[in-house]
């Protein structure tokens, strides 16, 4: 109880923007005592409780009452068949296995900010001036997004099961996870997994989110709930900045009428799938809607193929989607695990997918 009455405490004040110190003045108490509060090394009297509840406009038991287990919730969902089931338990056994490596390194992240009341625009333009790559593309989205708190596991999910994207938070660890469809073409877990940032930016404190297909079609986004849209034109405006199209378009285009082999060119440089990178030239009216409509239509692997070639990088990203792709983070810190005595050969052995006795020739051990 102490654990999740601090949890939600600091989550709460957090939200605010305010200090401990501010708190505690306006509930007058100690900055000392709230933060032992938030720690969970202390329980407030139901005099304290009530004040603080009061101050935040919540009930009493919000502070009090377990929430149900996030994957409990997960695998209840509608329309999920045995096979989608064993992944999603493989998705939980590794958001364990990463929180118990990150305690056992002692190297937890600490959560990315929690935005309110802002435009999608906005929020995506204040995320990339916070990591420090401005208009450029995102090189890669999924160690970034790591590195900002999100961890990521890419594994493939049966088609039937109708899912892209998971997101859920653990409340007491403070820790968020996303798992992407890895059957997906890489600029579409590209898509998804900008999209599972922006619930981990906003979403975080809503309980666990399943997004389906159709979340990521414009024709469809507008049928579920508003958070999906948001959540939509956050990840594009992410992953393309206009400002950036605009550059390249003047700089080195000779003509404003954009051919397919322009918007390939594009697709390419932006790391995104043909279709996002062609809504979003349509939407800055680089592409009339008869042109979009027309580049729809046509199946861009063959033109890249001609085009473009395939890169060696490419083709090794394209034949590891078919699998499950764990996170360099992850495994960097099974390395530091083992190196400290903290898990064995055979468990780093499996984290890498490499043979123990080659690992412990390289390890020196």
């Amino acid at each position: 109880m102490p654990g999740i009455l601090g949890t939600r405490l600091r989550r709460e004040r957090e939200e605010l923007g305010i200090t401990q110190d501010a708190l505690a003045k306006g509930v007058g108490l100690s900055g000392e005592f709230i933060s032992l509060l938030e720690l969970g090394k202390r329980m407030p009297s139901l005099e304290t409780l009530t004040a603080l509840a009061d101050y935040f406009r919540k009930d009493v038991s919000y502070f009090l009452k377990e929430k149900e287990e996030a994957f409990k919730i997960i695998l209840k969902a509608e329309g999920l068949d045995e096979k989608a089931r064993a992944e999603i338990k493989k998705f939980k056994k590794y958001c364990e296995e990463y929180i118990h490596l990150e305690e056992l390194t002692g190297r937890r992240l600490e959560p990315g900010p929690i935005y309110a009341y802002i435009s999608p625009e906005r929020m995506a333009d204040e995320e990339r001036r916070r990591m420090g790559f401005g208009d450029e593309p995102v090189r890669d989205i999924f160690s970034l997004l790591e590195l900002n708190g999100l961890h990521i596991l890419r594994q493939p999910i049966p088609e039937k099961s109708n899912i892209s994207g998971i997101f859920i938070f653990f409340e007491v660890e403070r820790a968020a996870f996303a798992l992407i469809n890895s059957a997906q073409t890489i600029g579409q877990q590209a898509l998804i997994a900008a999209h599972e940032y922006c619930h981990y930016l906003k979403d975080r404190n809503a309980g666990p989110i399943i997004d389906n297909p159709d979340v990521f079609i414009d024709e469809y986004v507008s049928l579920y709930h508003p958070r999906e849209k948001f959540a939509q034109t956050f990840a594009v405006r992410f992953l393309i900045h206009p400002a950036k199209v605009k550059k390249i378009i003047d700089k080195d285009f000779h003509s404003k009428k954009l051919s397919f082999e322009d918007v390939l060119y594009l697709k390419r440089y932006f790391g995104v799938s043909a279709l996002v990178m062609l809504r979003t030239l349509r939407d800055l009216e680089y592409l009339s809607r008869s042109k979009f409509e027309e580049y729809q239509k046509l199946d861009s692997s063959p033109y890249e193929e001609v085009f473009f070639g395939k890169l060696a990088e490419e083709d090794r990203l394209r034949k590891g989607t078919r699998g499950v792709v764990l996170s360099s983070r992850l495994k960097s810190l099974a390395i530091e695990a083992y190196k400290k005595k903290k898990i064995s050969a055979e468990k780093l052995s499996r984290f890498l997918k490499r043979d123990k006795n080659k690992i412990k020739s390289v390890l020196g051990k």
